[in-house]
Parts: C-alpha cells; sequence; structure tokens
C-alpha cells in the first residue's frame, strides 16, 4: 500500500504562519518613516531600507563603498551606457534636477549616482566620459557582477541581459525609478517615471525638511 507524503495541513498553516510572523518581526524591526504626507505616499517608503555593506568602483577606479553615502543625500540610478532612450532621458532630468538643488544651501549634501548594471561593456574609463557630459560631478559606479547584483537587490532594482543581436550588441531591460538614499545610508524613496524636475525637487525639499 503507497504512502501519502504530503504534509498534514495543520502542519503547512503552522509553517505559513511562522513565515508570517517572521515578515511581522522583520518589518517592526525596520526604521519607521514619518508620518507620510498625502503628497509624497507614492514615493516615501513606509519604513526605510538601511544599505548592507557594498564594495564599487567609482569613474576614477576608486572604491566607493557605504562611508561615501555618509552624510549626503544620494540619488542613486541604475541604467547602463549603451541605453537608447530612458538613461539619458533620466540624466538629462537629474541634470537638471541638481541644478535646481544647487541652489538651496540645505542641499549643498546632495550627489547623483549612475550604477551600471553592464559591467561587460561599461568600465570606468567609458562611464567617467558618459557622465561627464551630463554633469562633471555626477558619479558613475560599476564593478563585478555579483558585486553589482547584490547592491541593485538591495534597491530591488531588477535587471536582465535581453539576447545578443550580434556579437556585443544587446540591450539590457533594468529599473527605471530614481531612488533616493538618506545621510544614514536608508533608502527612503524612489520617484517613478516621467522624472519631472520640477516635481522632484520639490519632492525632495519635503522629504529632506523631515529628517
Amino acid at each position: 500500500m503507497a504512502t501519502s507524503n504530503k504534509l498534514p495541513k495543520g502542519t503547512i498553516v503552522l509553517f505559513i504562519s511562522f513565515l508570517l510572523l517572521l515578515s511581522l518581526v522583520f518589518l517592526l524591526q525596520q526604521p519607521k518613516q514619518p508620518d507620510i504626507p498625502k503628497d509624497l505616499m507614492a514615493v516615501l517608503r513606509p519604513y526605510v531600507i538601511p544599505l548592507k555593506d557594498f564594495t564599487l568602483i567609482d569613474q576614477n577606479e576608486q572604491d566607493f563603498k557605504n562611508i561615501n553615502l555618509n552624510d549626503k543625500w544620494s540619488f542613486v540610478f541604475f541604467g547602463y551606457t549603451h541605453c537608447p532612450d530612458i538613461c539619458p532621458t533620466t540624466l538629462v532630468s537629474l541634470k537638471h534636477i541638481y541644478k535646481m538643488l544647487k541652489k538651496y544651501p540645505q542641499a549643498e549634501n546632495m550627489q547623483v549616482i549612475f550604477v551600471s548594471v553592464d559591467p561587460e561593456r561599461d568600465n570606468a574609463k567609458v562611464l567617467g566620459k558618459y557622465v561627464k557630459y551630463f554633469n562633471k560631478n555626477f558619479i558613475a559606479l560599476t564593478g563585478s557582477t555579483e558585486n553589482i547584483n547584490q547592491f541593485a537587490k538591495q534597491f530591488s532594482a531588477a535587471y536582465f541581459k535581453d539576447k545578443p543581436t550580434a556579437p556585443g550588441e544587446y540591450l539590457v531591460s533594468h529599473a527605471s525609478s530614481i531612488f533616493l538614499v538618506n545621510p544614514n545610508t536608508n533608502i527612503v524613496a524612489s520617484f517613478s517615471p516621467p522624472h519631472s524636475p520640477m516635481t522632484i525637487t520639490s519632492q525632495f525639499l519635503k522629504i529632506q525638511s523631515m529628517h
């Protein structure tokens, strides 16, 4: 007579309840945001996400780590230099945002970071030339595929390489949001497209005043 390998329903219910409890405990342990105004509901995250340790390389071939985010407000965008549309469009928006915010003394500790999701083609030299076209003060980061994956996962910034159309010719599908990291290296907000420089500038100043 065959023996069933199925778990009792009670065991399954207990296991699911245990997972839900773990998830609740995890959420309760995360630093909570201040009360979120209605106009920031779609931007601010209910709970901030502390960034874990990471190591990438900037356009000057210097290590870029958590410490480089300390005491700064950082706009972070994931993309690649061969991107035909969303990347240059978003970087132009960030160029205008950067220019507008620099008029405010409280935004002096602000930086823009472009993280490549195409390390095969985007070395430090290529990235340096690319971001300089938009703003010489922009920071560009690359690194090993593993390190980029680990960093992107912390933002839930998914990406994947499309099928090549020719040797070395391919697109990379990637997240299109701009992420905001506060001076305590916590992910606090994300701005979905379309990226209106005026709107994002206004939202950033409100977010900053809350922290």
